[in-house]
């Protein structure tokens, strides 16, 4: 009974190893950045942003036309969250 357990969790360990479940942290963060998208950002990290941008007096003017999301991006490049 012990070498069949045994050797059912070795077969596991190398079906794991050998899958490819793991992925480099870069090509990890683009897929996960991908999924969130603008509108599934929390209050606090909206409010981050805003804090960010009304640093800028024309980041600040376009906030309040066109966007917290807008005018981040166009100032600062891609959101960091």
């Amino acid at each position: 009974m012990k070498t069949l357990s045994v050797l059912v969790l070795l077969s596991l360990a190398v079906v794991c190893l050998t899958s490819g479940p793991f992925v480099e942290k870069e090509e990890a963060s683009e897929v996960v950045r991908q999924k969130r998208a603008a509108g599934q950002l929390s209050l606090a990290q909206l409010e981050s942003l805003s804090e960010v941008c009304e640093a800028n007096l024309a980041c600040e003017d376009m906030m309040d036309t066109q966007g917290i999301i807008a005018a981040y991006t166009a100032h600062y490049g891609p959101i960091p969250y």
